[in-house]
């Protein structure tokens, strides 16, 4: 499942860095698939849709740091342990019960996303 960032963030910007993926973005910024990855053209978002991997997406939060789902793979096949959480000093990044994935489907995705 992915991570989300909860109410509680206090806008550190501890956890944007640690994430591999770019999954990570301040509140109020657009968020887009090629972001930090290798991927271009048409990319197939988890809600079924296609998108172009340069296409901006609306901020999942104007106020808070926020983790986008379909770039997140809880750090699987780079670490341990998903980074964000690791370096949270409030605790706020926790799994989002909303995408559950197995880690088959987030190693998949890594793959997707780094080619």
């Amino acid at each position: 499942m992915a991570i989300k960032i909860t109410d509680e963030c206090i806008n550190c910007g501890a956890c944007e860095p640690e994430c591999p993926n770019n999954a990570i973005y301040e509140g109020g910024v657009e968020w887009a698939i090629t972001d930090g990855t290798s991927v271009t053209g048409p990319y197939k978002l988890m809600d079924g849709t296609t998108t172009d991997a340069a296409t901006l997406h609306k901020p999942v939060s104007d106020d808070t740091y926020y983790i986008t789902a379909n770039k997140c793979t809880e750090c699987q096949g780079f670490h341990d342990e998903p980074q964000c959480a690791a370096v949270c000093p409030v605790d706020c990044c926790v799994p989002d019960e909303m995408y559950r994935e197995t880690v088959e489907e987030l190693m998949a995705k890594k793959a997707m996303l780094h080619l």
